[in-house]
C-alpha cells in the first residue's frame, strides 16, 4: 500500500535545529525524523512511499541519493576493506517517489499534486513527515476496510499541558481543567484514504478545513481514538524529549525493534 508523506514544512519553531533544512530532516539520533516515520510504515509492510516535497526538497533528495547503510547499521569488513557484509539494512526494499508539490502549498494541494503517483490503488495511506506513534497500524487498516468509509485518521490527546476553560453567562468561568483530564482529542495524522477522497478535494483546498468538512457532512470520516504513544516534533522541547527517548535504545515508536537490534 502506498504511503504519501507531507514533507514541505520549514520548521520555523525549530530554527536552531532546522536552519536551512526542511522540518522532516531534523535528526532524532543518527537519522532524520522522516526516516523514523518511514521505518514505522515499513515495519507494517508498507514500503512504497510518495514524498510531497516543498521547502528545501533538494535536501531530502540528496539524503536518500547518498544514503549510506554503513553509517547507521552494523557490518563486517574483511579482505582489507574490499568486502562489506551488512548485519542489518534499512531502506534496501523501499521504493520512494520524490514529487515537488510547491513551496507553500497546503496539505490538500500537496495530496492533489501526487494523485498520478498513486496509480489506480483503491486504498492508500498518508501522514505528516514529523509525527511519531506506536499505533497498531494494520489493525486500523483492517477495521477501515470492513467499514467501507472514505477516510480515517488517528485521534490523540494533546501532547502539551494547558488548561481548558468553559464560560457561562457574563463571562463567568464554569470549569477549568488540565487538557489531559478533558475529553479533548486532536488530529494525530496517520490517515487512511480510499481513492474517492479526491472527489471531495476542490481546487486550493486544505485537507482538514476543506476535505474533512465535506467528508463529515457525508458521514464518511472515521476518527480512531488512540491513547498510546504519539508525539509531534514542533518545538525544540519536542526534539529534546524525542532524543531522550531515542537514547534509551528502545524508543516507544520503534515498533520494529526486536531482540538486540538498535533503532
Amino acid at each position: 500500500m502506498k504511503v504519501v508523506l507531507f514533507c514541505g514544512g520549514q520548521g520555523l519553531r525549530l530554527r536552531e535545529s532546522a536552519d536551512g533544512i526542511p522540518k522532516p530532516m531534523v535528526a532524532v539520533g543518527s537519522r532524520p525524523i522522516l526516516w523514523h516515520v518511514m521505518r514505522f510504515y515499513s515495519h507494517f509492510g508498507h514500503k512504497d512511499f510518495v514524498l510531497c516535497l516543498g521547502y528545501r526538497g533538494d535536501v531530502i533528495k540528496d539524503y536518500f541519493l547518498h544514503y549510506n547503510e554503513a553509517v547507521s547499521n552494523d557490518f563486517v569488513l574483511s579482505d582489507g576493506g574490499r568486502s562489506l557484509e551488512f548485519l542489518s539494512t534499512d531502506i534496501q526494499d523501499w521504493r520512494i517517489t520524490f514529487a515537488d508539490t510547491g513551496l507553500a502549498a497546503p496539505v490538500g494541494q500537496r495530496l492533489r499534486a501526487v494523485r498520478e503517483h498513486l496509480d489506480r490503488d483503491e486504498l492508500f495511506l498518508a501522514n505528516y513527515g514529523d509525527t511519531l506513534t506506536a499505533a497498531p497500524l494494520n489493525d486500523l487498516i483492517d477495521d477501515f476496510q470492513r467499514r467501507g468509509k472514505i477516510a480515517a485518521f488517528l485521534c490523540v490527546r494533546p501532547s502539551y499541558t494547558f488548561h481548558v476553560v468553559t464560560l457561562g453567562d457574563g463571562g463567568l468561568v464554569d470549569t477549568i481543567q488540565d487538557v489531559r483530564e478533558s475529553d479533548t482529542w486532536i488530529n494525530g495524522g496517520y490517515f487512511i484514504f480510499r481513492r474517492e477522497v479526491f472527489d471531495y478535494l476542490d481546487a486550493n483546498d486544505d485537507l482538514v478545513d476543506g476535505v474533512f468538512r465535506r467528508l463529515i457532512a457525508a458521514e464518511q470520516l472515521i476518527g480512531y481514538q488512540y491513547q498510546g504513544f504519539w508525539a509531534p516534533m514542533d518545538t525544540l522541547k519536542d526534539k529534546q524529549e524525542l532524543e531522550n527517548l531515542y537514547e534509551t535504545g528502545r524508543p516507544p515508536w520503534g515498533v520494529w525493534i526486536g531482540g538486540e537490534e538498535p533503532v
